[in-house]
Formats: structure tokens, C-alpha cells, sequence
């Protein structure tokens, strides 16, 4: 509940300092520049939540063999008979 109250205090403030009409010009010219802002960072003009992100096309994963860090015994040699 205080924090309701921190922002009704503000706005109080604010039509105290400011008229009414001097206010709408403010909210209208902070619309703009969020707007402005927005689009400089994706000037495609696509909204990022609702565009699905495409990843550019990549080559095929090749599968590796798995690798035995152990190393193995040398073979042993059967004796001729």
C-alpha cells in the first residue's frame, strides 16, 4: 500500500508545479521519445515479443565418435607354434 501512496503523493506534486495542460504535453513528448528509442534499436519495425526469433541457417552437426581417454594395452602377439 505505500508504494500506492509514494505515487499519489507524486502526482499531487506534479499538478501543483505544473497545469493540467502542461502535463499532457510532457506525457506526449515522453510517448514520442520511447517510441523513437524503440525504433532506433530495431529499425526493422518488428516488435521483439511477438516475432519468433530466426537463427540464421547453420551448418549440419556432424556426430562424434566418443574418444577413449584410457589407453589401451598394447596388443599382445600370439606365439607361433
Amino acid at each position: 500500500m505505500g508504494r500506492l501512496e509514494e505515487i499519489a503523493v507524486i502526482l499531487f506534486l506534479l499538478l501543483i508545479f505544473f497545469k493540467p495542460d502542461k502535463l499532457m504535453d510532457i506525457a506526449k513528448s515522453l510517448g514520442a521519445s520511447l517510441h523513437e528509442f524503440k525504433k532506433a534499436i530495431n529499425p526493422e519495425g518488428q516488435n521483439p515479443q511477438s516475432a519468433p526469433a530466426q537463427a540464421p541457417p547453420s551448418q549440419p552437426v556432424q556426430a562424434q565418435t566418443p574418444v577413449n581417454r584410457r589407453k589401451r594395452a598394447p596388443a599382445k602377439k600370439k606365439a607361433a607354434r
